[in-house]
């Protein structure tokens, strides 16, 4: 009778979860890691086609994935997504224009006063590597983005600010923009094992 339950179990499982199980992973199809990383390239030239709320959330919450020094998180961003406001920001920052025609954009920004010791340094490098993690989630998501630099340049973090109301006391460290790409990208073999040194310099 025991042998007859798990038998029974078994076929249950093999009827109702497996094909679930497959077509779930059918349908996400995402890349794995490493793929991603060496897939991610800038782009620059987009159809001008929106960038759905769902994907941006899903973006933000790689964003926010990212470490921090003593998990301080002192970041914020802020979401554009109106295209006025992209090309009021595209007008505003000359090495910016390609946000015309993207989705949406993602000014990732540093908080000093939320750093470890409130150090302005710790919320930069923190920043960074959320910014980072935001590149990497839109290129698994198969869209288009490019860093584009706001700090260290403080007639570009003046604009950014004025444009989008961010208090003084917060870094505009990018912007990025995100949209589907219109062309055809690639990535770059940057591997130099001339930049590698074992156990010591």
């Amino acid at each position: 009778m025991k042998n007859m339950k798990i038998l029974i179990f078994s076929l249950l499982v093999t009827i109702f979860i497996t094909p679930f199980s497959g077509a779930y992973a059918e349908t996400v199809n995402v890349p794995d890691a490493f793929t991603v990383i060496h897939s991610r390239k800038s782009v620059r030239n987009f159809t001008g086609q929106t960038v759905s709320k769902e994907d941006l959330i899903k973006i933000l919450q790689a964003g926010m994935a990212a470490p921090s020094a003593v998990n301080k998180q002192p970041w914020s961003f802020v979401v554009v997504t109106e295209g006025k406001a992209l090309k009021l920001l595209a007008g505003k920052l000359a090495n910016a224009g390609m946000l015309r025609k993207a989705g949406a954009a993602i000014v990732v920004c540093a908080l000093p006063e939320k750093a470890y010791g409130q150090r302005r340094e710790l919320a930069i490098i923190d920043s960074s590597l959320a910014g980072e993690n935001i590149l990497l989630a839109v290129e698994a998501l198969g869209l288009g983005a490019t860093w584009t630099a706001a700090y260290l340049y403080e007639d570009r973090m003046t604009a950014v600010r004025e444009s989008l109301g961010i208090p003084e006391n917060v870094i505009p460290l990018t912007v990025i923009p995100i949209g589907y790409p219109a062309g055809d990208n690639k990535p770059k073999n940057k591997y130099k094992p001339e930049n590698i040194h074992w156990e010591k310099w």
